[in-house]
């Protein structure tokens, strides 16, 4: 898959992720996001796979985000942000083919997109932890 089409498909997954906390509907999904939005079926197959595994492994992500955040708790953090960062160490964790430095480097450039001025650095730092953590665990 084009690295286009993945960004496109983090975003869309953003987007959905974003719609999930601000609604509180559970079941929103990118077909909802994609009406406003263009999107290639490949893009929306990998948002879904994104969004579906997150739902399936919340508690986990939202776990490794706090004990990798120095003083912060995931319902404290920006929506975005927080979402990013489900977006990544799902990569991290359950993609094979996403090596963890594309993870990171996609979460910055997103952040970028997405986030506030301090948001990239945020995220940055985050995952930087995890994957310094990871390196000597194995």
């Amino acid at each position: 898959m084009m690295k286009g089409l993945r960004r496109k498909a983090r975003e869309l997954a953003l987007q959905c992720l974003y719609q999930i906390d601000q609604s509180g509907n559970p079941d929103a999904d990118i077909d909802m996001i994609i009406q406003n939005f263009q999107a290639t079926k490949k893009a929306v197959e990998y948002g879904n796979l994104l969004v579906g595994g997150i739902k399936t492994h919340l508690d986990e992500l939202d776990t490794l985000i706090t004990t990798h955040s120095e003083n912060w708790q995931v319902s404290r953090m920006a929506v975005v942000d927080r979402n990013i960062l489900r977006v990544a160490f799902y990569e991290m964790l359950h993609v094979d083919d996403v090596p963890d430095a594309v993870a990171v480097d996609e979460a910055v450039e997103i952040a970028k997109r997405f986030s506030t001025d301090d948001g990239p650095a945020f995220i940055n730092g985050i995952l930087d932890a995890f994957c310094k953590t990871r390196a000597v665990n194995n």
